[in-house]
């Protein structure tokens, strides 16, 4: 259905679930029919969630019908104009209005959705999300949190900045430690978290200006900020079980990210070719299929797809541009347990308690728990 998103009547169907996702549609590279099709993966997992759903109201409702786990429980926003990948941020700052995305955003800002998801233009995203939400009091720089296979109990380490911003000084650092910590503490049920500064070396002499003060700044902040900070930690850290989140600025950690990815399907390309080559290796990938399929999902990256944007009033989660519905429904689902946990309220409830104490100028060690 289509309603005005400024009635009483625009909030999804009550009889089709409890939290309300907000999805622009019409982002990401593969269209639409791949995030309709995530979304009704979602909702055959769950039967809690409803969306509101943002793009061409033609399109959508074709695709929307042909699911039945979608029947009741969304409703459409029509929204002709589409950001592109191609579109710089300045510009979409501008002429955003209009388009799936910003009404992806808006909807969140009104409350009328708990978070908001988009596989679009990541530049475009965080512009439209600070735009419309603002950041934080006590917050300089937004951070895109990714959850990384690690060996740890749950399975996950937090790595940030992923992409939201390629610069960060000291007191960046400091911030994305901080929130990152909150991050583990409030949505992984981590009591005291294990933080990292990414570097080329572990030892205190080593990398750039920035990175030894942030090292400085964290080691301070770490007893007041109730989180451990183990010092700097290497690129072979990241999956490891030493740390549960993993400090960086978003040009090295968007890299990190994408390398990753790409090995992790490299190494399931291997796999596959090696277990093809003769009859013995296919006999031997029947009996070895349980444990292939374990490995299978541990490093597949698309369960894990979605990186929450921290530090706004509000919850955006950045689904990958070339996400199939598999990452997709990912991201829904991340989207879904932060805005049932309450993360959101209880971060910015931190965030404005610590910064209510703090003297002026120094709101950048406002964010401890």
């Amino acid at each position: 259905m289509t309603t005005d998103p400024t009635s009483p009547a625009s909030r999804a169907p009550e009889d089709g679930g409890s939290v309300v996702i907000s999805v622009d549609a019409m982002g990401g590279d593969r269209g639409p029919s791949v995030v309709v099709a995530g979304m009704a993966e979602s909702a055959r997992k769950n039967p809690e969630i409803r969306f509101v759903v943002h793009g061409d109201e033609a399109q959508l409702r074709r695709l929307i019908e042909r699911r039945k786990e979608l029947s009741g429980r969304c409703d459409i926003r029509h929204m002709a104009g589409v950001i592109t990948m191609e579109d710089k941020p300045s510009q979409i700052v501008r002429k955003g209005n209009g388009t799936s995305m910003w009404s992806a955003i808006e909807s969140v800002k009104t409350g009328e959705a708990g978070a908001a998801v988009s596989c679009g233009n990541t530049g475009a995203l965080m512009a439209l999300s600070m735009l419309r939400l603002r950041k934080l009091p006590g917050v300089n720089r937004p951070a895109i949190a990714c959850l990384w296979p690690s060996k740890n109990p749950g399975g996950f380490n937090i790595m940030l900045d992923v992409g939201a911003d390629i610069r960060a000084d000291a007191p960046d650092l400091l911030q994305y430690a901080l929130m990152g910590a909150s991050y583990a503490r409030n949505g992984m049920d981590i009591a005291e978290p294990r933080v990292g500064l990414l570097n080329v070396g572990t030892e205190e002499h080593k990398g750039r200006a920035e990175l030894k003060q942030a090292n400085e700044l964290i080691t301070a902040a770490a007893e007041t900020g109730n989180f451990q900070y183990v010092g700097f930690v290497e690129g072979g850290d990241l999956p490891s079980s030493r740390v549960d989140v993993i400090v960086t600025d978003g040009f090295t950690g968007n890299i990190a990210l994408k390398t990753g990815e790409g090995t992790a399907k490299l190494v399931g390309e291997f796999l596959r070719e090696a277990f093809a080559n003769s009859i013995m290796s296919k006999f031997a990938a029947l009996l070895a299929m349980t444990s292939l399929k374990r490995l299978q999902k541990r490093i597949d990256p698309r369960r894990v797809n979605g990186g929450i944007f921290l530090g706004l009033n509000g919850t955006v989660v950045k689904s990958h541009g070339s996400a199939d519905a598999t990452g997709v429904s990912a991201a829904i689902k991340l989207a879904f347990q932060l805005t049932k946990s309450g993360f959101q309220d209880r971060l910015a409830a931190r965030v404005a308690q610590s910064a209510a104490t703090l003297p002026s100028g120094t709101e950048t060690g406002g964010i401890a728990s």
